[in-house]
């Protein structure tokens, strides 16, 4: 594919980029189907009505409020309106939730409809244990989008679909780590911000992690062809782990296996590294596992050129080629 191909697919990504954040959804999927999900709502105006969060990282303290407890009883409640419905696990934070179900038959009303009751039975609590703030949400306006209607939640919900063996028991494992999470992100805020609009080798990125890598004077793009045998990779790795010991930072979307093996050896050595990767992100995106605690040591930067999708796609050969030459653009 001709560089000015490239250009034209990179420039219309990039206006999808800048478009408002959407909630996220898999298009094709049907949300009254036979599935695991993990949803996520956050408050109206992101108001911490449902727990409060003190401590550290090293010791969390999590307590719900007496809005959270009622908002987590209606969550455990599902059931009993729809009994094709097993909770499997809750995290309420002060002014959102991850919670993690399963539609075990298809149900005649999708997801939607089961959020929509969710919510009404916490909006009836919200009027009755704090009605101060419904009252006063009701007669304000939301300084950069929607109205405020006196409802506990805003409008919508985020949710994440378990297409592969694991991912339940890694959602499970984000769930009852994420109030460390949150304090390491108040410690670090820079470090976990969605940045938007980042410029890097003349393009324009979203991005999440230490953003000053890339004034580190020496960048090397990590690019191997898949045709290399394993000693030629074990030679390149060597030679680009030595180089990322003198200060180097290493910068790839990891694709080919070569890649991979060197971009991953660099990672578990904790030097510092640059990854390109085909989905974006969005407002609320933080990086997962061993990823977050090396965004909050300084040595991660992700960079995502186009915009985020919930759908579990394939990457083309052309993103291929388009991560390859922007981490080149990035190394120049």
């Amino acid at each position: 594919m001709k560089r000015e191909v490239y250009e034209r697919q990179y420039a219309f990504a990039v206006r999808q980029e800048r478009k408002p954040t959407m909630l996220r959804r898999c298009l094709d999927h049907n949300y009254a189907s036979r599935q695991i999900y993990m949803l996520t709502m956050v408050t109206e105006g992101r108001r911490p009505l449902l727990a409060t969060l003190s401590g550290t990282s090293a010791q969390p303290d999590l307590r719900l409020t007496e809005l959270g407890k009622a908002v987590r009883d209606e969550w455990f409640g599902i059931p009993r309106y729809y009994p094709q419905i097993e909770i499997i696990d809750l995290c309420v934070m002060p002014d959102h939730l991850h919670g993690i179900l399963f539609v075990r038959e298809k149900m005649e009303k999708d997801l939607s409809r089961v959020v929509r009751g969710f919510k009404t039975g916490c909006n009836r609590a919200f009027r009755k244990l704090v009605p101060s703030v419904a009252t006063e949400s009701q007669q304000t306006r939301h300084k950069d989008s929607h109205p405020r209607h006196g409802l506990l939640f805003a409008p919508g919900f985020n949710d994440k679909i378990r297409w592969r063996e694991g991912q339940l028991a890694r959602w499970r494992q984000y769930l009852a780590d994420n109030p460390r999470r949150l304090l390491m992100k108040r410690e670090h805020p820079d470090l976990f911000r969605v940045q938007r609009n980042l410029e890097a080798g003349g393009h324009i990125f979203s991005a999440i992690g230490n953003r000053f890598l890339l004034d580190r004077p020496e960048r090397l793009q990590v690019q191997c062809s898949r045709s290399l045998t394993e000693e030629q990779i074990k030679e390149l790795r060597l030679r680009f782990l030595a180089a990322a010991r003198a200060g180097a930072v290493l910068v790839s979307p990891a694709i080919s296996p070569g890649e991979k093996a060197i971009m991953n050896a660099a990672f578990a050595e904790g030097l510092p590294i640059i990854r390109l990767q085909e989905n974006g992100f969005t407002d609320l995106a933080k990086p997962g596992g061993q990823l977050f605690e090396a965004c909050a040591e300084g040595r991660l930067l992700i960079l995502a050129p186009w915009e985020q999708h919930n759908e579990h796609r394939t990457i083309t050969r052309g993103q291929c080629l388009t991560l390859n030459e922007l981490s080149a653009l990035i190394c120049k």
